[in-house]
């Protein structure tokens, strides 16, 4: 399970750059997606064998100065709350501003741990005037260029020191079922429909982040840990940017889940925001089932549901073997096949193909239908086999897997969905060289 490390700051000091030197020279990347807010940014990293999220904080721009100060101001103290640490950019070039002073008092009284980074540190001169700010009171201040990487292998070793790895309270081997999506499209009308009738309904247990919550629900023939995140539970004291709120709680659903039930408004249709979060649960490969909630609201005829259903499939091409069920969480419409269907979704995402049984399936397949040549030479396909991951991956040896591109990896996707059911699970296709 990621910790989840914040990059704040004024505008301009370098955050960017240092997200992307956080996650982009590393193999563990999950997911970097733009656009939730004006340009978010988020990812996975890891030091030392520890593993965390980091978020960029920055990149809000607006046509007032005054708005974008309160802009600033605002993601700031959500990601105080939301975040195990803080990594708080400063530009030594230009020394220290009355806007860092404001971003330092925030984080002075915040309880949580600030490393202090003098940005764009690249010769001696700059080392030395690093030190001015100490006056900021936040402690020590670690010299560091974003831009070449100088200083951030230090400034890492101690970040994983205060990263302790958090380990569940003793929990069953279930599913986690997770259900995430935008504000407002009814997520806690339906964990209350689902929690509020007369079944069996285990304590909750206190998961790996504070605002993450294991319920077991065990009825109706289900047994699984419905995870309430802070999504659901109430929210703290803070003016909040919805925008970027929502996108911090659905990373932290997303973690912690096998199987994601995302939530959608059937009134206001499949948003860009629905598709961020959808996107988010794709590339961190897990279970996704799309529920359309409200549908009781919209007006009908006979093609309402189809032309809904391929609007959505559209938005979310190309991976769009995914179930869409269309439920009133308030009146309990579907919600029990709601549940069905993201166990299924759950044992398609765990499902192991013998090797045996996926070369003797789909090794013809792929005989009959090569990679296209390059330069005059053929691409045999020899073997096919499924990794051990959490997820469905498949390597399939060649003799030239530089060559296969991203519409034949889609050719070989889609004919493992047609001859093994794994609707609702991303999946990974490999080439690699006998």
């Amino acid at each position: 399970m990621s910790n989840l490390v914040a990059i704040v700051g004024r505008p301009n000091v370098g955050k960017s750059t240092l997200f992307n030197r956080l996650t982009g020279t590393r193999q563990a990347i999950v997911d970097t997606t733009s656009g939730v807010t004006r340009d978010r940014h988020y990812g996975h990293s890891d030091w030392n064998g520890i593993e965390f999220s980091v978020i960029d904080t920055g990149g809000y721009v607006m046509d007032s100065e005054d708005v974008f100060e309160k802009e600033i101001q605002k993601q700031i103290i959500l990601a105080i709350e939301e975040a195990e640490l803080i990594l708080f950019l400063v530009d030594t070039i230009e020394g220290l501003t009355p806007m860092d002073e404001d971003v330092a008092e925030l984080l002075r009284k915040a309880d949580k741990k600030v490393f202090l980074l003098a940005n764009k540190v690249d010769n001696m001169d700059l080392f030395n005037s690093s030190g001015e700010f100490y006056k900021l009171g936040l402690g020590k201040v670690y010299p560091v260029s974003s831009m070449d990487g100088s200083g951030t292998g230090d400034l890492l070793d101690d970040v994983v020191k205060e990263l302790k790895e958090k380990q569940l309270e003793e929990l069953e081997d279930l599913p986690k079922i997770t259900v995430i999506g935008r504000p407002n499209v009814g997520k806690s009308s339906l964990v209350n429909s689902l929690l509020g009738e007369d079944r069996h309904i285990v304590t909750p247990v206190a998961g790996t982040t504070r605002d993450s919550i294991y319920t077991r629900y065990k009825s109706f023939g289900f047994d699984f840990f419905l995870v309430d995140t802070a999504g659901i539970r109430k929210k703290g004291k803070v003016t909040e940017n919805i925008e970027f709120y929502s996108v911090m709680r659905a990373i932290r659903a997303i973690e912690n889940s096998d199987v994601c039930m995302l939530m959608i408004d059937a009134v206001q249709g499949f948003e860009g925001q629905d598709l961020n979060i959808f996107k988010l649960a794709e590339n961190n490969f897990k279970g996704i089932v799309i529920l359309v909630n409200k549908w009781d609201l919209v007006e009908k005829d006979t093609n309402t549901h189809r032309h809904f259903e391929s609007e959505i499939r559209n938005k979310i091409s190309p991976f769009t073997d995914v179930p869409i069920l269309f439920i009133s969480a308030t009146s309990k419409q579907r919600i029990h096949k709601a549940l069905e269907t993201c166990m299924e979704v759950y044992h398609n995402r765990t499902r192991k193909i013998p090797t045996s049984q996926l070369n003797d399936k789909l090794l013809p397949v792929v005989k009959e239908t090569p990679p296209p040549m390059y330069k005059g030479k053929r691409n045999n396909i020899k073997y096919i086999t499924q990794l051990k991951t959490h997820y469905p991956s498949f390597v399939f040896f060649c003799n030239l897997p530089q060559y296969v591109k991203e519409p034949y990896k889609r050719f070989v996707e889609n004919h493992l969905r047609k001859l093994f059911d794994f609707s609702g699970a991303p999946m990974q296709i490999y080439f690699r060289s006998k």
